[in-house]
């Protein structure tokens, strides 16, 4: 398994780990996330692979296939009247495609992202997960990720 950047030649795989990902969330929480939907057009994805703070890590196979992805933003919050003056990569999106997971995949993935955050001089390394994907936040625990907030929310 090879970690690269991704390319155009990628979206159609970046679509269907899309629509993987999209499936576990609807189903965690129909009342948040659109049944068939995903989370970028192919024209933000376009967009996406030509901006330098918007990095998009694809892990292939022998044959250049995309097996997982790790959509990443450099954040900074230069100048704010509390936060310090740190670059920090988040990871907006981590998707192992559902028939490749057990492979260790997202680990490779997960620590070619560290390597580079580190690389650029960031801080930190970010990431929101879901509490309706249980098997996403083991992943995560188990790379070494712990919290540092909490969202909460009263349904009405």
């Amino acid at each position: 398994m090879t970690v690269r950047f991704a390319c155009e030649k990628d979206i159609p795989q970046m679509n269907s780990l899309l629509y993987q990902v999209e499936r576990v969330h609807q189903q965690g929480r129909p009342d948040l996330f659109k049944e068939g939907a995903k989370k970028y057009t192919d024209n933000e994805l376009k967009d996406m692979l030509k901006d330098k703070t918007k990095p998009i890590f694809a892990a292939v196979d022998e044959n250049d296939v995309m097996k997982g992805y790790a959509f990443c933003v450099f954040q900074e919050h230069k100048g704010d009247n509390v936060l310090t003056d740190i670059k920090t990569l988040y990871i907006d999106d981590l998707c192992v495609d559902e028939n490749c997971r057990g492979q260790h995949i997202g680990s490779v993935l997960y620590e070619a992202v560290k390597k580079f955050a580190k690389e650029q001089g960031c801080y930190n390394v970010t990431l929101n997960v879901w509490e309706c994907n249980p098997s996403a936040r083991k992943f995560y625990g188990k790379a070494g990720l712990k919290p540092y907030k909490t969202g909460m929310e009263v349904i009405l």
